[in-house]
């Protein structure tokens, strides 16, 4: 029976056209394209019998507006609450659209994507099954910046990262670290503005507490967590963190993030490392990288497609998952493994023959 997709997504965005072009590789029809805006609207229609591949609402102004509401400029950190709660919404929709449509199906389960868009949700999954995580801050919801100060030096932690609980890229990240005689710094991506919390592709150093503070305070209302700063391993003399694809349970693709600070996502100047400069660096630790992704992808049965970041620390002999993406595949370029599932194919083509080979 020949496969009939969906996707959710944006018109021309490079997501959904990597998407449609691994779909037509495989001989198969041209996906059809459900736009967010229609999902969000509720003015979604879905064909008879498809598979409907739900794919990342980001990098959309129009979307962004209908997630978060007026008074959101882009680039502001802020509102990833409201952000969250509409991307719950938008999914309910779209599952009531799928179930109207005979025979259609969603490819990934609502439920799983809510857990792995809460961070918070995604480190209480991973610790209840076993898979190790860095130490995250006890105690209940940060309010602001005096409460985290307090608690983290009451728990005896001095390096952490604080994270907005909904956010995505980096966005709102904060590398916290607090020296002798009271001193603390803070890099982080975001930019202090009069009127909010904005994202940048600069990476910044904060070392004026007042400043430190309101960040903290802007971004508390929206959820934080708060976790211990593993000290990561090197390579190539820069700090390095991988992004594991997984499919349907095996790990398809991997690449290493770098970079001379704490902050490796490539679009704030990481750089891509690849799997056979990795594999010599992590040598006889390199098949636990990949088990460590297996075991977290293993915990979200319901999403066919996991991206999980996993953090080594120095000497790759131990390593983390530091978060679980839902939509942790567009990654350009990228073969699959030699010895995995996927060998030759990118992220994409990987997904289509993990859903061919299950018919």
């Amino acid at each position: 029976m020949t496969v009939r997709h969906a996707v959710v997504g944006h018109p021309g965005h490079r997501r959904v056209e990597l998407f449609a072009a691994a779909v037509r590789a495989a001989g198969l029809p041209e996906p059809v394209l459900l736009p967010w805006r229609e999902v969000l609207r509720g003015a979604v229609e879905v064909p008879e019998g498809a598979a409907v591949r739900v794919d990342s609402p980001g990098e959309d102004p129009e979307v962004d507006a209908l997630l978060r509401g007026p008074g959101y400029a882009p680039t502001r950190v802020e509102g990833s609450a409201a952000w969250y709660a509409g991307l719950l919404r938008g999914l309910g929709t779209l599952a009531e659209a799928v179930g109207r449509a005979p025979g259609a199906r969603l490819l990934a389960d609502p439920a799983q994507v809510a857990v792995v868009c809460d961070k918070r949700a995604t480190h209480a999954l991973m610790t209840a099954h076993g898979v190790p995580v860095p130490r995250a801050l006890g105690g209940g919801p940060v309010e602001g910046w005096d409460g985290l100060r307090r608690r983290l030096a009451e728990a005896g932690l001095n390096r952490v990262f604080v994270k907005p609980a909904h956010g995505s890229s980096a966005a709102g990240v904060v590398a916290l670290e607090f020296g002798p005689r009271g001193r603390v710094h803070a890099t982080t991506s975001v930019e202090l503005a009069p009127d909010g919390l904005h994202n940048s592709l600069r990476v910044r150093r904060y070392t004026a507490e007042a400043e430190i503070a309101a960040i903290v305070d802007r971004l508390a209302p929206d959820g934080l967590h708060v976790e211990r700063w593993v000290p990561k391993a090197a390579l190539g003399g820069r700090s390095a963190d991988l992004r594991l694809v997984v499919v349907r349970g095996e790990v398809t693709h991997v690449v290493a993030r770098t970079a001379a600070g704490p902050l490796t996502n490539l679009h704030l100047g990481g750089r891509r490392g690849g799997p056979a400069e990795l594999r010599a660096a992590a040598g006889p630790h390199w098949a636990g990288l990949l088990e460590l992704g297996a075991r977290a992808a293993a915990c979200l049965p319901g999403l066919p497609m996991v991206g999980v970041d996993v953090l080594p620390s120095a000497g790759w002999r131990r390593s983390y998952v530091g978060e679980v993406n839902a939509f942790g595949d567009l990654l350009p370029n990228l073969p699959g493994l030699p010895e995995g599932p996927a060998p030759g194919l990118d992220t994409y083509g990987a997904q289509i023959a993990a859903l061919l080979g299950e018919q």
